[in-house]
């Protein structure tokens, strides 16, 4: 988990019906792949099967193509199981290559060891601030032509499934 404070499910529930419409910021929900056969199979519109979300936050208005990057998987049955990386792959080469961020930032919780590493050996951000106040590390990574690469070798095998309101 980044630098977000946790929520219930519930909450979760109620918060991404307002990201939708937000111009500053992308989300995109979590859904458990278990028991699941085929993309095809799965139900995007079942909110029993959300485990988390990840998010990015276009929010420096110095760098408006810097992304502020977060995820939380909710369910803690979920975690330590590689789901994280997997959905920032995805969230990251959306953002390169449909909204056109040039560079990354992470805010994390000091005490939260599984997400630093997450961010510093599987993606190399590096760190760029820590604060004592807030008691937590800046990591940052600019979105070069060898991340793309890499971006584009995770993902080559993803489905885009548009969110159709019901």
């Amino acid at each position: 988990m980044t630098g977000s404070e946790p929520l219930s499910i519930e909450e979760e529930y109620a918060m991404q019906k307002t990201w939708r419409t937000d111009n500053d910021k992308c989300t995109f929900i979590i859904l458990s792949k278990e028991a699941q056969e085929s993309a095809e199979a799965c139900d995007i519109y079942d909110n029993s099967k959300m485990i988390g979300d990840v998010n990015f936050y276009l929010n420096d208005h110095y760098n408006p193509h810097e992304a502020e990057l977060e995820v939380m998987i909710a369910e803690s049955e979920c975690s330590g199981k590689g789901i994280a990386t997997e959905v920032l792959k995805l969230m990251m080469h959306y953002a390169v290559n449909h909204v056109g961020v040039t560079d990354f930032v992470v805010r994390i919780k000091e005490t939260n060891a599984a997400s630093i590493h997450i961010f510093e050996s599987k993606f190399g951000f590096q760190e760029t601030e820590r604060s004592s106040a807030f008691k937590e590390v800046t990591l940052r990574r600019g979105a070069s032509d060898e991340l793309k690469d890499e971006l584009q070798q995770w993902t080559r095998s993803a489905k885009r499934v548009n969110y159709q309101k019901q």
